[in-house]
């Protein structure tokens, strides 16, 4: 399939490695840019913050209905499993979307924040564990990535065995090689399928079997593709957001500090990961409902439009202050906004904070392995998502006897000794939330 040469390309490992110098040939162009989201596949792209909200709270122009979009696919579209229309809360308007997003709204508001809390910390300290006596890690593959899948598996009522294989799939939907997006798609479904037989022989507390029961009374493909998309949407935006918030933290060792002496807290680093490196950046797939012409652009119907919040949330010029001025919440769109925002952000917020929280809490003198202008992103144009991310730290082992966690398998303590550390030698890289 052929490149479009009058759109910028949202692909391969040029964007990955600098999508700010996309965003900028597309701020070009105006508010909305036209791009390539894979080889061959055309699309809008809106850049500008006020162009962005205006969009996503004109319910009357913009539907999220993808259908008739798709039906131009071809059928090895690998933007189709991320795109294309399910009967979730994400691809309907209206009545049809209350309904589905007040599933996902009730049976999260059953966890209690405290509740989740506790399982975070179970399964932060679980996988710290794992490689604390190590001395070295990759925060992505080890940490990031894990966390909120084995999180996820306890809450849906499923099997922590199948976490490597649902960790492939997952990411392997948001790829944009066509033959890993589609199989990665078939092997969730399928996962997904045998997670609801298992449930519908016997219920528990969790969010599959709250589902399940739900008044909204879903119907069996309705059900399957609430989870896929609770899942999917819970999972891979919170690890990259885990991820992110790391690595400009552990590259500004002042900030570190800052933040491990508790002068400025794990909610601070996730606010300054959600203005300037969302772990979604481009999404919020809209078609318009007739021609419209949209901030200077004429867009066809059932034409794809999609909201860049990483190129809105870093747009340099006034609209930066206004931003900012918005306080935590109003000051970027990371959540997406109007009514497909992100239902579950709180919880999602408070999900990436305690992971922060315990890993610096436990090791103190966390350091990137490599600079972080060496770090690797995956390539993709919905994501901002490092592959790996390569830290080093003083080792410490499990206590034996069980009587405090942790316990220094050094003479020394993990805390970073400012007067009398020094930095270890490099260490090698390692190879290999809902809104809409």
């Amino acid at each position: 399939m052929s490149y479009l040469p009058d759109r910028v390309p949202l692909h391969g490992p040029k964007f990955a490695a600098d999508p700010h110098a996309a965003y900028a040939e597309l701020r070009r162009m105006g508010p909305v840019g036209r791009v390539e989201l894979s080889p061959g596949a055309p699309a809008y792209l809106v850049t500008d913050y006020r162009a962005a909200l205006d969009l996503l709270h004109d319910t009357d122009t913009w539907s999220k209905d993808t259908r008739p979009w798709q039906q131009n696919q071809p059928a090895d579209s690998p933007l189709v499993p991320m795109l294309g229309w399910r009967p979730n809360a994400l691809f309907n308007d209206g009545k049809a979307h209350e309904r589905y997003r007040s599933v996902i709204t009730d049976s999260y508001a059953l966890i209690e924040p405290h509740q989740l809390r506790r399982q975070v910390s179970k399964v932060a300290n679980q996988l710290i564990g794992e490689f604390a006596a190590a001395g070295e890690a990759d925060l992505i593959g080890q940490y990031a990535r894990r966390l909120p899948l084995l999180l996820f598996h306890a809450q849906f009522g499923a099997d922590d065995q199948e976490g490597p294989r649902l960790e492939a799939d997952m990411a392997g939907m948001l790829d944009s090689q066509p033959d890993k997006a589609i199989q990665a798609n078939i092997n969730f479904a399928n996962y997904i399928t045998e997670l609801i037989r298992s449930k519908r022989l016997q219920r528990g507390q969790d969010l599959t079997s709250w589902f399940m029961d739900h008044p909204a009374a879903l119907t069996p493909d309705e059900l399957a593709d609430q989870i896929v998309l609770t899942m999917l949407a819970g999972n891979e935006p919170t690890a990259n957001l885990i991820g992110n918030a790391l690595s400009r933290m552990l590259s500004n060792p002042a900030y570190y500090s800052s933040l491990s002496s508790g002068a400025l807290t794990a909610h601070d680093a996730i606010n300054d990961v959600l203005r300037n490196e969302p772990p979604m950046a481009n999404y919020s797939a809209h078609v318009p409902r007739h021609a419209v012409h949209f901030h200077g652009t004429w867009i066809r119907p059932h034409e794809l439009v999609l909201v860049s919040y990483h190129a809105a949330n870093t747009e340099p010029g006034p609209t930066a202050d206004e931003k900012t001025a918005g306080g935590d919440d109003g000051a970027h769109l990371a959540w997406a906004a109007g009514p497909h925002s992100c239902p579950v952000k709180k919880p999602a917020t408070l999900i990436a904070t305690v992971a922060i929280e315990q890993l610096t809490r436990r090791l103190h003198d966390l350091e990137l392995g490599v600079p972080r202008n060496e770090l690797r992103w995956r390539p993709g144009g919905f994501h901002r998502a490092l592959a790996q991310l390569p830290a080093r730290f003083t080792p410490i082992a499990p206590d034996p006897d069980g009587v405090s966690p942790w316990t220094s398998s050094s003479p020394y303590s993990s805390t970073r000794q400012d007067k009398t550390w020094s930095p270890k030698p490099p260490a090698c890289a390692t190879s290999g939330p809902l809104y809409g």
